[in-house]
């Protein structure tokens, strides 16, 4: 069981509480906003603190995976309390929503502030900030010149040199989503055919682990998501991973599979208007630069500048919309699955 980690201002000797900080106490609250987040990050909740205190509007949070959050919102169905979903994945996001977990609605900042690829259609989801799935590589192990795109990896060259995260992971779902909009059913096929025949090691459980053992040499080649490497190189995890995330050559295609987190307004939100202030706001330039900064993602409009992401590359995203990701999923799965991708 995944444990659920709750976050909400609450009264303390006259003024809130919100993580660590206090805040001063401000006259009339102005409603309230519950949000089921699957973005479990601390610094997430600065965001949420200026939030509150430009508008008066509380954000009570219970931070859990994204499954986990599916999970309860179908338990709990009409008696559900969340006003948001935060996902971190296109197919969860749209997944939700096919599964009537998220409700229409239109705004006219959401829609200017949001570029039309990375916002459901129908209106049930908007992005929030971006990923960027990169290849990352070992200069001891492979030549790096000879690899600039995801189909390189299925070169019989690298033959016994390739790691993977495991099949379940939703960023690998994605990507294999995104090359059958680009490159269709066939030509993916023999990608992923080729691709798998050149692993050798057992599939790896996430994108840190999977980059430790690329810089050790276990690994030549692999993919992973550009933000795990960079909080590696600043040194969040620990002077051995900054150590090791040096040692990995980072090769961004061009162009590139990007992936979201994004929200939407829960199907029985009982704080609507309290709701849809604070997805315009999370996704305003202010609040998409505020989630992606300190964890190394992209904001919706621009890209990062922090120092550690300077050796990536320039980014260009490829033209798949986060729909798309979401209509292909259940297809790349299933020839993930027929391809050996354990």
């Amino acid at each position: 069981m995944i444990p659920i980690q709750r976050f909400a201002l609450s009264f303390l000797a006259g003024s809130f509480a919100i993580g660590s900080g206090l805040l001063h106490p401000i006259d009339v609250l102005a409603g309230e906003v519950r949000v089921y987040s699957g973005r479990h990050y601390a610094t997430d909740r600065q965001v949420f603190k200026k939030f509150y205190l430009e508008t008066g509007i509380v954000p009570k949070l219970i931070e859990t995976t994204d499954m986990s959050i599916i999970e309860k919102l179908k338990r709990e169905g009409k008696n559900s309390k969340a006003d948001i979903i935060l996902l971190v994945d296109a197919a969860r996001i749209n997944n939700a929503a096919k599964a009537g977990l998220l409700q229409s609605y239109r705004s006219e900042k959401l829609d200017k502030e949001v570029p039309s690829k990375y916002r459901d259609p129908k209106g049930r989801w908007y992005a929030l900030t971006r990923r960027v799935r990169i290849i990352i590589a070992n200069p001891s192990k492979v030549d790096v010149s000879q690899i600039k795109t995801y189909a390189d990896l299925a070169d019989p060259k690298l033959k016994g040199k390739v790691c993977l995260r495991k099949r379940n992971s939703p960023y690998n779902q994605s990507l294999v989503a995104d090359q059958l909009v680009l490159r269709g059913e066939v030509e993916t096929r023999k990608w992923l055919k080729g691709m798998t025949s050149n692993v050798s090691e057992p599939y790896f459980p996430g994108d840190i682990a999977l980059t430790r053992d690329v810089a050790r040499g276990t690994c030549g080649v692999g993919i992973v998501n550009h933000y795990y490497v960079a909080r590696m190189l600043a040194g969040i995890n620990g002077s051995r991973d900054e150590s090791l995330a040096r040692k990995v050559k980072v090769i961004t295609p061009n162009p590139a599979h990007v992936n979201v987190s994004a929200g939407g307004l829960a199907r029985y939100s009982k704080n609507k208007e309290e709701a849809i202030k604070l997805l315009e706001y999370l996704a305003s330039p202010d609040g998409s630069r505020g989630l992606a900064g300190p964890t190394f993602e992209h904001p919706l409009n621009g890209y990062s500048q922090a120092k550690e992401l300077r050796g990536f590359g320039s980014v260009n995203p490829d033209k798949v919309t986060i729909s798309q990701l979401g209509e292909y999923n259940a297809k790349a799965i299933r020839m993930m699955t027929r391809s050996g991708w354990e």
